[in-house]
């Protein structure tokens, strides 16, 4: 088999990539081991973040590094064997989060941000994708005052950005979630993003749009990309198939490929879990809700109330460990009543993540006809389609929507 664009990895940044790609002429086969959306695209929140405008950083706070040390919290735990391979990382990771480099961090990915809205509007429509989005935002709940307080002024303080939100008191927040815990004192309802009922479903329905739209999808070893001829060239399932480019879109797997070929990108993964649970009696949960002290989310999505973690440190492939997710639970039910487990077993993701906090997007330095899209840490379904439309531009010769210069492959040399 012979195309013009081999794109590896069908999460939603290479099925947005395969769509953007094809829009603009080229001749795209998507290829993965698995079928599409079911990696790390099936198991977020589901949260199209317009509103996250600025990246999460390394916390640098003393008190807050001292209480993570500690291995006790929530929204972050780590495994001690992991942590002195992972201390290269993380402090490349705590230097980036000054306020100098979160504020460059922020500039690069506000132009992003601005845009994951509309660019999955442009995709969901033809793809019959709206009844699994939602309009009508998240929410932050609070069972503190004094936390409460302080995410009031941290809204504030992003006026800039022009972000719309409710800031919402006991009454009203029970108004909107009747469900939650009567220790809840209020919240804020992030208008701006866009939530998502079935985050794997809409990687698919986008999938089949590509291939209604005359794309190929085939099952291959991503990992066996090689260059023969000046040629991109990968086993599949229907034999060999050539290409004179290649994107690299298979986000934790990445650095499969591209230490092979010399490039030192400091790609590392935190894992997150999730599982979900039954609706108790008389109860439903309208919103996504996150408890930002615990650090995960409630979203109601088709398979039921699913309970998201925050972040682990560990090796990518250590077994799944449920102490994390046991901590959420049980700050979980004092938020709101969660019925039994639907799952059998707790489902575990990985997120590629760059220490600067931006994703790498663009050409290979050191090998012409070959491409990368990866490392989009917290945000994959929220950046997938903009980031795929920002990489065909550039491989097309578009003038691109926004400068990509933030994103190149080789910043970190």
């Amino acid at each position: 088999m012979h195309c013009q664009t081999l794109v590896l990895g069908a999460g939603i940044v290479g099925v947005s990539t395969a769509l953007h790609l094809q829009a603009r002429g080229r001749n795209v086969v998507l290829l993965d081991r698995q079928a599409p959306g079911n990696g790390t695209s099936h198991g977020n929140a589901g949260l199209i973040e317009r509103a996250s405008v600025i990246p999460y950083s390394f916390p640098r706070d003393i008190s807050k590094l001292l209480r993570y040390g500690l291995n006790q919290q929530s929204d972050v735990r780590y495994s001690l064997k992991h942590l002195p391979k992972a201390a290269g990382w993380l402090l490349q990771y705590w230097q980036h989060s000054s306020p100098k480099g979160l504020a460059a961090a922020t500039r690069a990915m506000l132009p992003l941000v601005q845009r994951c809205v509309v660019e999955h509007d442009e995709l969901a429509t033809p793809a019959g994708m709206g009844a699994l989005i939602q309009g009508d935002g998240w929410v932050e709940a609070f069972n503190d005052e004094a936390a409460f307080a302080k995410a009031r002024h941290d809204a504030e303080g992003l006026a800039e950005y022009q972000l719309n939100y409710r800031v919402l008191d006991r009454q009203q927040m029970h108004a909107l979630e009747p469900g939650l815990h009567s220790d809840i004192v209020g919240g804020l309802h992030w208008l701006d993003p866009k939530t998502v009922s079935d985050p794997g479903g809409l990687t698919r329905g986008y999938a089949e749009l590509f291939q209604q739209r005359g794309g190929t999808f085939v099952l291959g070893d991503a990992l066996s990309l090689c260059q023969h001829n000046g040629q991109w060239q990968v086993d599949s399932e229907q034999g060999v198939i050539c290409a004179e480019e290649a994107v690299i879109a298979l986000g934790p797997q990445a650095p499969a490929l591209f230490e092979p070929l010399g490039y030192r990108i400091p790609l590392a993964i935190k894992r997150g879990y999730h599982m979900h649970y039954a609706a108790l009696p008389g109860t439903h949960l309208h919103h996504p809700v996150l408890d930002p002290i615990g650090g995960y989310v409630l979203a109601p999505m088709v398979g039921g109330i699913r309970l998201t973690t925050g972040i682990e440190f560990a090796d990518s492939d250590d077994p799944l460990n449920e102490i994390q997710l046991r901590r959420c639970e049980a700050l979980a039910r004092r938020f709101y009543p969660l019925g039994e487990r639907l799952d059998a077993e707790p489902w575990l993701g990985r997120r590629p993540c760059l220490p600067d906090m931006c994703p790498v997007i663009g050409p290979a330095p050191e090998h012409p006809g070959l491409w990368f899209n990866f490392g989009h840490a917290h945000h994959g379904l929220t950046l997938g389609p903009v980031c795929g439309r920002l990489l065909a531009e550039m491989m097309t010769g578009a003038t691109p929507f926004t400068d990509p210069t933030p994103y190149r492959a080789d910043r970190f040399q």
